[in-house]
């Protein structure tokens, strides 16, 4: 399995499986499209705050991760949060989100790993436990300001 930064060709190929992700049991809201297409651009400019991957087995996309950063006051420290993490149905239960997270810690070391994962998605959480990750007593909450 190889592990790329994500590229214009790949754009179809993702939004396909963030299609299909979004509208799984694994994600509490359906996304949509638009949504889609904001979070691959953002993986495919510049941007300081998101970085999108993709995994391969030989030249075919198998999934897809995207990387958001922050900084943590409470552990003083920058943050990365994990966000999107998807392999199509064949790949999974091999072993390749060990890479995966490798592949993170490696390319960020000393930083705070954080992600997100549906209580009912009991394989996904077993295998973030089996990563190293730690479930925290958190409620999440959210406001969604489009600035009006």
């Amino acid at each position: 399995m190889k592990i790329q930064r994500m590229n214009i060709n790949d754009k179809p190929h993702i939004i396909d499986m963030m299609e299909t992700f979004y509208n799984s049991e694994a994600v509490l809201t359906n996304g949509s499209r638009e949504i889609f297409e904001n979070d691959i651009n953002a993986c495919l400019s510049d941007s300081p705050y998101l970085e999108g991957y993709t995994l391969k087995e030989e030249d075919k996309i198998i999934g897809y991760f995207m990387l958001a950063k922050s900084f943590s006051t409470e552990y003083g420290k920058p943050c990365i949060w994990v966000e999107d993490i998807y392999l199509i149905k064949e790949y999974r239960y091999q072993g390749l989100s060990k890479e995966m997270f490798k592949f993170i810690e490696d390319k960020y070391p000393n930083h705070l790993l954080r992600l997100e994962a549906e209580k009912s998605n009991e394989s996904a959480i077993k295998s973030y436990k089996k990563n190293g990750f730690e479930i925290m007593d958190y409620l999440e909450l959210y406001k969604n300001n489009n600035g009006n």
